[in-house]
């Protein structure tokens, strides 16, 4: 993951508190190449879901360029960047990452990625570029 897009990641995290943040990122070849926010259309520190418009016109956005869907991001206000099981439930994209970014007190790690697949949680290596 480019740098530029983890740091927007977690800038769109800190602007959203006490809200969870939402969005995609799009890539070729699973690379990632651009981070578009979303907004949580559940405006809640709890839990997120994208605003079903602003995912329509990401992807839209993303086939106008090229891009696959490579990952869905979001936040964790006050828990580690671990799925919940919320998320776990919700995970209805196998083939795309799962980015967590965590604002909570002392996460050492506070951008992390999965696959979620099935059900099961499978940590994904993320480096920083």
């Amino acid at each position: 993951m480019p740098r530029a897009i983890h740091d927007e990641l977690l800038a769109h995290a800190r602007e959203e508190a006490p809200n969870e943040c939402c969005g995609l990122i799009g890539g070729r070849d699973g690379a990632a190449t651009t981070l578009y926010r979303a907004r949580n259309a559940e405006a809640s520190p709890l839990r997120y879901n994208l605003d079903p418009q602003d995912q329509f016109r990401i992807m839209m956005e993303m086939e106008k360029l090229g891009e696959e869907l490579v990952a869905i991001y979001h936040s964790h206000t006050k828990s580690p960047a671990y799925p919940s099981q919320t998320d776990i439930n919700l995970a209805t994209y196998p083939d795309a990452l799962y980015v967590i970014a965590s604002l909570a007190e002392g996460d050492v790690q506070p951008v992390r990625a999965f696959g979620i697949a099935d059900g099961q949680v499978s940590e994904a290596e993320l480096s920083i570029e």
